[in-house]
C-alpha cells in the first residue's frame, strides 16, 4: 500500500466538501472516487469494503461516511463494475438481453442502442476508492453529489455562473450512477 501524506489535497477537499455541503445545504457528503491502476496505489488506511453490494450502494455508503476500496470482487452488479473500467462487460448485458429480460425496455434492439451509447471507462483498474470528499487525501477523479431537485438546480446555476452557456445533460437512466454519474463525466472530462 501507497502512503499518502496528508497535504494540501486534504485541506482543499476539507473546504470544497464545506462549501459544497453549506451552499446546497446537504445531508450527505460529497463523494470522492478514485481509480487505483495497481494494488501497491492503495493509500495506507483505506480497507476493503467486507460486503459485495452495487456500485451505486457504494456511494450510497460514502455519502454517509465510509471511505473504503473495492475491486471487481465487491461489486454485485457486474453493468455497473464494467461501466467504471472494474472487468469488461459480459456479453448478456452488451447484447442488451439482460436488461430486455428485466423488462425494462420494449424491444431487444431498443436495449441494445441504449448499451451501445452508455459511458463506459475502457481503461482496466484493479480498485476503487469511496470516501467522503473531506476525508479524501488525494485528489479525486470524480466527485458525486446526491442531491435533490432544488439542489441540482444550485450546481447548475454554479457551472453557469462560473462558465457561462448551458448545462447539458446526457444519461439513459439504466446504470445511472456507474455510468451517467461517474464513468461519462470521467470519459467526456465535464460535468
Amino acid at each position: 500500500m501507497k502512503d499518502y501524506p496528508q497535504s494540501d489535497e486534504l485541506e482543499n477537499n476539507q473546504y470544497f466538501s464545506s462549501r459544497i455541503k453549506k451552499d446546497l445545504d446537504l445531508n450527505s457528503h460529497p463523494v470522492a472516487i478514485k481509480f487505483i491502476l495497481h494494488k501497491e496505489d492503495i493509500p495506507e488506511g483505506i480497507n476493503k469494503i467486507q460486503d459485495k453490494i452495487r456500485h451505486c450502494e457504494m456511494v450510497q455508503k460514502a455519502s454517509r461516511g465510509d471511505s473504503f476500496y473495492s475491486t471487481s470482487e465487491e461489486q454485485l452488479c457486474k453493468g455497473g463494475s464494467s461501466a467504471i473500467g472494474l472487468e469488461d462487460i459480459p456479453e448478456k448485458i452488451a447484447s442488451g438481453e439482460f436488461y430486455y429480460g428485466l423488462k425494462r425496455f420494449k424491444s431487444l434492439g431498443s436495449a441494445k442502442r441504449t448499451l451501445d451509447s452508455i459511458p463506459k471507462i475502457d481503461l482496466r483498474s484493479y480498485a476503487i476508492i469511496y470516501t467522503p470528499l473531506e476525508k479524501a487525501e488525494f485528489t479525486p477523479d470524480i466527485v458525486v453529489i446526491i442531491a435533490n431537485p432544488m439542489q441540482a438546480m444550485k450546481v447548475s446555476q454554479a457551472i453557469v455562473y462560473s462558465l457561462g452557456g448551458r448545462v447539458e445533460s446526457d444519461f439513459s437512466g439504466i446504470q445511472s450512477i456507474c455510468a451517467d454519474a461517474v464513468a461519462g463525466p470521467f470519459m467526456r472530462k465535464k460535468t
